[in-house]
């Protein structure tokens, strides 16, 4: 530390290169991206689908799923299946590291819509992003109309 400096030392985030990769029954992987993407669709190079179909084995879905992977280039990866337990978590489950990968089941839009909103924080940071906003996307509403004055008979 330089002379007269203060004692404090201020560490900056690092921003990172994250991505999202959804693995889903299909065709939910791919449904999910599309309505991220109308959201954001700057995003599009960082958020990932792939539809496991009905008939795929975990064997055939984890070559396809491993494949895929060589084809980011980033510092980390949140992985997000729709149901613990199903072939595409079973399939995410047996994919590498959880250093540079965060696998999180039970995806929904809202846990989409945040992640996409932290991909620059580090892992640890996205993935709690991701799992809060999935959960707090969902709630119960009134199934009562909303009360509006200006509403024309047809609407």
């Amino acid at each position: 530390m330089p002379r007269g400096a203060v004692g404090t030392l201020r560490l900056a985030k690092q921003i990172m290169n994250n991505g999202i990769f959804i693995i889903a029954h299909a065709p939910l992987a791919t449904a999910l991206r599309q309505c991220t993407l109308h959201v954001y669709p700057d995003a599009a190079p960082r958020v990932v689908a792939f539809d496991v179909a009905p008939t795929a084995t975990i064997a055939e879905t984890l070559g396809e799923v491993r494949n895929r992977m060589r084809e980011f280039n980033l510092d980390g990866l949140l992985v997000l299946t729709d149901v613990f337990g199903a072939t595409p978590c079973n399939v995410a489950q047996a994919l590498p590291d959880g250093v540079h990968v965060r696998l999180l089941a039970g995806v929904n839009l809202p846990m989409l819509l945040r992640a996409v909103n932290y991909l620059d924080q580090p892992l640890e940071d996205l993935s709690e992003k991701a799992l809060a906003g999935g959960a707090q996307g969902m709630m119960q509403v009134s199934c009562a109309p909303p009360v509006t004055s200006n509403t024309a008979a047809h609407d």
